[in-house]
């Protein structure tokens, strides 16, 4: 490899995070994940009283499948993006536009524009999170890969103590506006402690994807956001044109997620796209169910949002324990396969074990220990994903790589929560109902029992 093809060339093996070719870098990056682990942890909190007080009930579910959806578009063109020129210009694209749709959701005057300024705020955070994995990718040394994920897991913890209790306190003292103006207030000065280590990092000489490729990867992404929004839409609809739109969703995104992801992903073929789908499924499993755990406490048991939130707070601190128990341990491809397919079936656990809170008499913290095992999967699972794309991707394609990776991610879970959507939009006006959340975990825990079928299919010889 010629001088022009390095980028930024890493200090020695044996620096740490915390050396200082990393320091500002690393407390920059990991500040901007708290941010959004902040604005994850607190919306998910508040969201039961932001529709209540909005009357948007039936637009629940797409306040979280919409961002999901338009982040389909973002990690695309941010893919592309970094591996082209760089990750700076993405990063700091994305951190703007993040930071824009949490203003608009924040003076959101009804649900509908709140649901605009969340779209707008997963585009952008799609951006960023691509790059930051080609930060990683480019900056870092191999063997420091599973350390700085697992720091971006443990950048979670103090937002997910806080997190439900400043967003509840926010909610019933101050106004759940605040839940999005906050983290939007802090966003770019997080961003900005990164500039002195990305200033000297350059794309390689030549990308990996020809720019006609690359414009129609873009154009694919749209087209699947756009079928993942139908399928919301499709889900509040009881009629004919409900059932057209329903089969024009699935139309596109049936064709359009095989142009953007790995080849093979669909049918589990083992490595690279075996990794990706696992992703996806992790994501649909987990996020399908959690959105709707406060929600459930809330209307079903009574409990305030702070309370209800709790439940979040214990599931974050598993994913940090899990993703910091990974990253002490460097292992080869069939211990990684092995720390999945427990991660997966932990998650499984925690997600059943939400359906165990609507039976009558059953303490609350059943669903709330149960929500830290999940977190606790999740964690197991995610850094190693991670680390293994960035092993099994040439350094020229990690930014394609971790943008099908998050793809699957936002996809796959905004498809389940589509389906959440659907089950909630008879409800309208009435209480929900145990059954309806039943089903909706019903469907999660099968997601998740998938991903622990297909873990043993990461191995593969490396291409």
């Amino acid at each position: 490899m010629s001088s022009l093809d390095m980028v930024a060339m890493p200090a020695p093996p044996a620096a740490g995070l915390w050396s200082r070719p990393y320091r500002m870098l690393s407390v920059g990056s990991l500040m901007l994940i708290g941010q959004m682990a902040f604005e994850y942890i607190a919306v998910a909190s508040a969201m039961p009283a932001v529709a209540t007080a909005l009357g948007g009930l039936h637009l629940y579910a797409l306040a979280f499948g919409a961002p999901l959806a338009m982040a389909v578009v973002g990690t695309v063109a941010a893919g592309r993006w970094s591996d082209r020129h760089g990750p700076n210009r993405p990063l700091w694209g994305g951190v703007v536009l993040f930071v824009a749709g949490l203003l608009l959701a924040g003076l959101a005057v009804s649900m509908e524009l709140l649901v605009i300024g969340r779209v707008l705020q997963g585009f952008g955070s799609g951006v960023f999170s691509v790059a930051l994995y080609v930060v990683v990718g480019r900056a870092y040394p191999s063997d420091l890969h599973p350390r700085v994920f697992a720091a971006f897991a443990g950048a979670w913890v103090l937002p997910s103590i806080v997190g439900p209790s400043v967003a509840g306190l926010l909610v019933e003292w101050v106004g759940w506006r605040w839940v999005f103006l906050l983290p939007a207030l802090l966003a770019v000065p997080s961003a900005l402690l990164m500039l002195p280590g990305l200033k000297d990092m350059h794309p390689p000489a030549q990308a990996a994807e020809p720019a006609d490729e690359g414009r129609g990867r873009l154009l694919w992404a749209l087209a699947a956001a756009v079928g993942a929004a139908l399928l919301h839409v499709a889900g509040q609809r009881r009629d004919g044109m409900g059932v057209l739109l329903l089969a024009v969703a699935l139309a596109a995104v049936l064709m359009a997620v095989p142009r953007l992801l790995p080849t093979g992903t669909w049918k589990l073929t083992r490595g690279l796209p075996t990794v990706v789908a696992l992703r996806g499924l992790a994501a649909a499993g987990f996020f399908g169910a959690e959105v709707f755990v406060p929600l459930m406490m809330t209307t079903e048991r009574g409990l305030s949002p702070a309370w209800a939130g709790s439940a979040l707070t214990i599931g974050a601190l598993g994913w940090s324990a899990g993703s910091w128990y990974e990253g002490r341990h460097n292992v080869g491809l069939q211990a990684k396969a092995r720390s999945l397919r427990r991660g997966m079936a932990l998650l499984m656990a925690g997600i059943a074990s939400q359906g165990l809170v609507l039976m009558p008499g059953m303490p609350l913290g059943v669903g709330v220990a149960g929500w830290g095992l999940a977190g606790l999967g999740m964690g197991m699972v995610y850094p190693v994903l991670s680390v293994l794309t960035l092993e099994l991707s040439p350094p020229e394609s990690h930014g394609i790589h971790s943008s099908a990776l998050q793809l699957a991610d936002a996809l796959a879970s905004a498809m389940v929560l589509a389906l959440g959507g659907a089950l909630l939009a008879p409800q309208e006006g009435t209480a929900i109902g145990p059954a309806t959340y039943l089903a909706c975990f019903a469907a999660a825990a099968a997601v998740a029992l998938l991903g622990a079928a297909g873990a043993s299919r990461v191995v593969a010889l490396r291409a």
